[in-house]
Order: structure tokens, then C-alpha cells, then sequence
């Protein structure tokens, strides 16, 4: 059995240790925070398994390891971010890692077809990309009206990390950065 007492320590030391990404991810909220309990939300396939269809990718991956990215537009960035991880869900397969990406919009007809390129052109095999229509995002979620990207990492369905960006603040180093973090979530 493990000792409860420990745990305290060394999750502290986790998140006192864990990378920063500059001074707007310190200060930028959005999402759930670090222990709070993932809720279930549907968003319209648009390239995955359900294409075309709604679907609750929380409550698909269960207590699997995941890495959930919200975003308000698809930049260069993002779709680094997005490739980076495709590949990260190939190499983690033997520890199911998941990973899907959210497009808030106000414009699903334009927004889906902007996906699909995305994913055709770059060969996404992992990363379902989905829409959520609003740019709020489900309520339960809480993504922040400043945060450009939002990038949950859960497991057991409780957030491990968070990360808030704006457009100005995701940039190569961010992506590197976040990208460096899926070991940690698949402990």
C-alpha cells in the first residue's frame, strides 16, 4: 500500500518543477484546473471515428491518458501542436494515450471544412479534430474568453496540467514545452 503521506511531497514537487511557458501562462486561466474532475461534453466529429456524428470523447477515453486541445482558430501553431501530438499518440499506443482537438466556432459549415483539409493535408492518423459550436465552449469545460488555446492534460479523468495561451503567446518553444509534459501524464 502506499503511503498517503508521500504523495503530498512529490505532487508538489511535480507542479513546483513542471515547466513554464512565459509569463501569460501564469497569469491566463482557462479550463478545468489541476485535480478537478473532467466532465462530459459533445462535440461534432469532424475527422475521427464518428465523423459526422456527435460524440463525448470524455466520455470515450474513460481513464485513459488525454490530452484535450481547445482552440478558437487554427494557426500554424495549433496544427504544429496537433501534429507533434499525432505523433506522440502513435509512440504512447501501448499506454493508450488519446489526444483530440476542439474548434470553437461560429462558423461550423467553413470551420468543418477547414478540419478536414487539416487533417488530409498533414496526414493526422490520431487526433480527431472536432467542433464545438459557440465560442464559449461547454460551459462545463470553463475556457476562458482570453484564451486563445486551452490544453488539458487528464488522466482518470481528473486534470493532471493546464495550459492557457493567447494567439501571441503559443509559439515553437510553447508547443516544445507542452509537448515534453505527456511522460508526466502517462505516470
Amino acid at each position: 500500500m502506499k503511503n498517503k503521506y508521500f504523495a503530498l511531497p512529490v505532487l508538489a514537487a511535480t507542479f513546483l518543477a513542471a515547466p513554464t511557458f512565459g509569463d501569460e501562462s501564469n497569469s491566463l486561466k482557462s479550463g478545468l484546473q489541476p485535480g478537478e474532475t473532467i466532465a462530459s461534453f459533445h462535440v461534432e466529429d469532424v475527422t475521427g471515428p464518428a465523423k459526422g456524428k456527435s460524440i463525448c470523447y470524455a466520455c470515450r477515453y474513460g481513464s485513459r491518458p488525454v490530452v484535450n486541445v481547445f482552440a478558437r482558430e487554427i494557426t500554424d501553431e495549433v496544427v504544429s501542436l496537433v501534429r507533434q501530438l499525432d505523433a506522440q499518440v502513435e509512440t504512447h499506443r501501448d499506454e493508450q494515450l488519446q489526444v483530440f482537438l476542439v474548434l470553437l466556432s461560429l462558423d461550423p459549415e467553413s470551420d468543418r471544412e477547414t478540419l478536414e483539409n487539416v487533417a488530409a493535408k498533414h496526414r493526422l492518423k490520431h487526433v480527431p479534430l472536432t467542433l464545438f459550436d459557440g465560442l464559449t465552449g461547454p460551459p462545463k469545460m470553463k475556457i476562458a474568453q482570453q484564451a486563445d488555446v486551452t490544453i488539458m492534460f487528464w488522466n482518470e479523468a481528473k486534470v493532471r496540467t493546464n495550459h492557457a495561451f493567447t494567439s501571441e503567446s503559443l509559439n515553437a518553444k510553447a508547443v516544445t514545452a507542452v509537448i515534453k509534459e505527456i511522460p508526466d501524464l502517462l505516470k
